[in-house]
């Protein structure tokens, strides 16, 4: 099968998220099981992208309302991915630096619906017009969502009506919401058909995608189910599109998150070593940040927004560094400015405790999975989740909510087999009381090395998920 997977996000190319790890994994992981992947992304002005040589494959132009916009689609020439890459470079839309925010206002761009309908439509243009189509285009989250709609109702695209759509929503918070009335930027169809571009009154991309693409898929089984309850007002749609809907849960590229060769860690160790190298890991990590190693060290990685219940870090914090319990926290990320003053004023009143890195820093974090006793993720919502897969892998036992694919991956201490610590309440108590569930752990030395025994063999790998998708496709292609 050939597969073309559209996103605005790939890893190392332009992240953001989560989104860009999956987008620049699955793929190598369906290829190296006999198929041919693609990805497709926008040509954003970054310096990875910047430093890449590119063939161009092809050039053209299309209409958008009043606006005629030139493209060219570019292949990268080197192949170290493990699939085939290509950009598309639309002139005023995205050669700018950010990929959803600009990062000298802070805010997200102006023209965003033009943006991401112009490389929707710019893909569809490309591959229209290819010597050999694919048998799947697979669309990830809102940017691409339009996508479905436009095979299966835009008149320009007809000969393609019968290429199956898979949408796999990452994140449904956000759903590419505006004004219906642009629905004047896609190409010609019959307006009769408006109402699939329709929720509450407006042109929802998210939406749109979810009523026409062949199959709807997310990132965890248990993320599946909670999108009919919460999904930020798409709930009726989700639990009306259920029949053509299935969650499977994401993994990792474990040849990149590998402790064994992490060229970004200072110090490599396998599962034959696991206690000597996570105790060097840790006191380097320490000594950086003027820490104790002997304490237990607990981290946060991630954003700095409601959804990973960021907000409730500093109150958790401090109550637990007002304990009598010694725990050293360890934070990288960035988001909600105020977070970042409250967090920048914590680090001075608790010198030797507390640690904050307000940047985004893929070195850092590599370090901090290897160098930790535990990662916390205390989400008030988590599509799947991969922080946890990485930390379980370098020997970090996961603090999580169990909510969505934490629910799906971490197993509590308490169960048979466990070998994590989740709390079902998104409330300050539960949390603090996990943190001291933690120390408890980490003090009771035969029974950490167990489970630090047990993370450190879970395969979260892709091999089995991307078997899942094959299957998946293979339903939809029409014999």
């Amino acid at each position: 099968m050939r597969i073309t997977h559209l996103s605005a996000e790939c890893y190392p190319a332009a992240k953001a998220g989560g989104l860009a790890d999956v987008v620049g994994s699955l793929p190598k992981y369906l290829n190296q099981l006999g198929h041919e992947c693609e990805v497709v992304i926008p040509k954003y002005d970054n310096h990875w992208i910047g430093s890449k040589d590119y063939e161009i494959v092809h050039e053209g132009s299309f209409s958008m309302a009043t606006e005629q916009v030139k493209f060219s689609v570019l292949r990268m020439s080197d192949e170290n991915l493990g699939f085939p890459f290509y950009v598309i470079d639309i002139p005023g839309r995205f050669d700018r630096p950010g990929i959803y925010i600009d990062p000298w206002s802070g805010h997200g761009y102006w023209d965003e619906l033009e943006r991401f309908v112009s490389f929707q439509i710019a893909a569809l243009e490309w591959l229209k017009r290819g010597k050999i189509q694919p048998d799947i285009i697979h669309c990830h989250d809102h940017h691409t969502g339009l996508v479905p709609f436009m095979l299966s109702q835009c008149n320009r695209y007809r000969e393609m009506s019968e290429i199956p759509t898979v949408l796999t929503v990452h994140n449904a918070e956000y759903h590419g919401e505006y004004e219906l009335d642009n629905y004047k930027l896609l190409p010609a169809f019959n307006i009769d058909k408006i109402g699939l571009l329709d929720w509450d009154g407006r042109l929802n991309s998210l939406a749109a995608g979810l009523k026409t693409a062949w199959k709807i898929t997310t990132v965890s089984k248990s993320y599946m189910s909670e999108l009919a309850e919460n999904s930020n007002g798409l709930e009726l749609l989700f639990e009306e599109e259920r029949n053509k809907s299935t969650g499977i849960i994401n993994g990792i590229d474990t040849e990149i998150w590998d402790p064994s060769s992490d060229e970004l860690i200072e110090f490599n160790f396998n599962y034959g070593n696991r206690k000597k190298g996570k105790r060097k890991n840790k006191e380097y990590l320490c000594k950086e940040f003027g820490l104790n190693p002997d304490v237990p060290t607990v981290s946060f990685i991630g954003r700095l927004v409601r959804e990973k219940g960021a907000d409730l870090l500093p109150d958790l914090f401090r109550q637990v560094m007002h304990s009598d319990q010694e725990v050293n926290f360890v934070l990288l990320g960035t988001g909600d400015p105020q977070l970042h003053q409250i967090f920048s004023r914590m680090e001075g009143n608790h010198m030797g405790y507390f640690d904050a890195t307000l940047e985004y820093n893929e070195q850092l974090a590599h370090q901090i999975y290897a160098g930790s006793d535990f990662i916390l993720m205390p989400s008030r919502v988590e599509p799947c989740g991969l922080n946890q897969m990485f930390a379980m892998r370098y020997g970090t036992v996961p603090i999580v909510r169990s909510v969505g694919g934490l629910k799906d991956t971490v197993i509590d201490i308490s169960e048979k087999g466990g070998y994590g610590i989740t709390f079902e309440d998104f409330s300050l108590e539960s949390a603090v009381k996990s943190i001291h569930r933690a120390v408890e752990l980490y003090n009771d030395s035969e029974k950490y090395s167990e489970v630090l025994r047990k993370i450190m063999k879970l395969d979260f790998s892709w091999k089995r998920s991307a078997r899942e998708y094959i299957g998946m496709y293979k339903a939809l292609i029409p014999n």
